[in-house]
């Protein structure tokens, strides 16, 4: 595959995952009505797996206790703490704030690339659209109120996670270089994730009730977030880091508060304002900007395996 292919690829992964991520909010905070933030994570997180395990099965065979550290850490921050986090803030903030608060993922993301990998360095154009970026999720998450609704400890929550997905972010960087299938990379950040989930299910109020499944907008709903949200969208991101970088790739982050207010327009029919399509503008020119002038180095030799 040609440096020009990869990259075209890794945009087209990338995309994809946001598009579908974008609209994760809207499920999650109906699945809140009758699953806590910790039962909504085990499920569709034991769907990922499962369904990464049929479709790739093989054993992998780690060849050194540091690379399995990096797996480890992944499933922690990437699976575990992230996800735990986010969907306890949906409890106590409104997913308006927390989609506006962990799109600022990426600045984080390109810090501690910065220093912490090779070929992705922080620069100034990025910061600049970064600012503008973020002025266009404030506006999408205010959607024309102008009713600045403070909720501290879900806000603060929500300010933690996107911490957390960068180092996710970094961490999937440096596992991308190592010659592991994606598929198989992805499960098994996915095992650790669930390994460390087992705590909080005694930490956290958890019920085994399948009743709840009898209603078919939970089953859809669970099914959209395991199936499509953690089997094909992980994968999907882990490959499209492998081929951008993980600063290129985490500006795609911008575009959910975008995909968000569009979804919630077709399928809750929530209102769009003049103010809203304007932050969708400015959203989308800072994300140009950003990715614009992230420069990253050839990693093609090292791509994970394809097959």
């Amino acid at each position: 595959m040609t440096s020009q292919n990869q990259m075209s690829t890794g945009h087209l992964l990338a995309l994809l995952t946001i598009l579908i991520w974008g609209t994760t909010f809207i499920s999650t905070k109906v699945l809140l009505i009758d699953f806590t933030p910790v039962e909504i994570l085990l499920f569709r997180f034991v769907i990922g797996y499962v369904v990464l395990f049929l479709i790739y099965p093989r054993l992998m065979r780690i060849t050194s206790f540091r690379e399995e550290m990096l797996f480890i850490g992944a499933g922690l921050c990437g699976v575990t703490l992230y996800f735990l986090i986010e969907n306890i803030a949906l409890v106590y903030t409104l997913a308006s704030n927390v989609g506006v608060i962990v799109s600022i993922a990426p600045f984080f993301t390109a810090v501690l690339a910065h220093f912490f990998l090779d070929g992705e360095r922080l620069h100034k154009r990025f910061i600049v659209g970064f600012a503008i970026a973020l002025t266009g999720i404030i506006l999408i998450g205010f959607n024309g109120s102008f009713i600045l609704q403070l909720n501290p400890l879900g806000d603060l929550l929500a300010f933690v996670a996107p911490a957390v997905w960068a180092v996710y972010s970094v961490l999937m960087r440096k596992i991308g270089e190592l010659p592991y299938h994606t598929i198989g990379a992805t499960r098994k950040v996915f095992f650790y994730g669930l390994l460390f989930m087992l705590p909080a299910l005694f930490l956290f109020e958890f019920h085994f009730d399948l009743g709840r499944f009898a209603n078919m907008a939970n089953l859809s709903n669970l099914l959209f977030l395991g199936l499509g949200a953690s089997a094909l969208c992980f994968v999907t991101w882990n490959r499209a880091v492998s081929l951008l970088g993980a600063v290129k790739t985490s500006v795609y982050i911008y575009l959910v508060p975008v995909i968000t207010v569009v979804a919630s327009a077709l399928i809750l029919h929530e209102r769009i304002t003049w103010v809203t399509l304007l932050g969708a503008l400015l959203t989308l020119l800072g994300s140009f900007i950003s990715e614009k002038k992230v420069q990253r180095k050839d990693y093609g030799s090292t791509l994970p395996k394809l097959q």
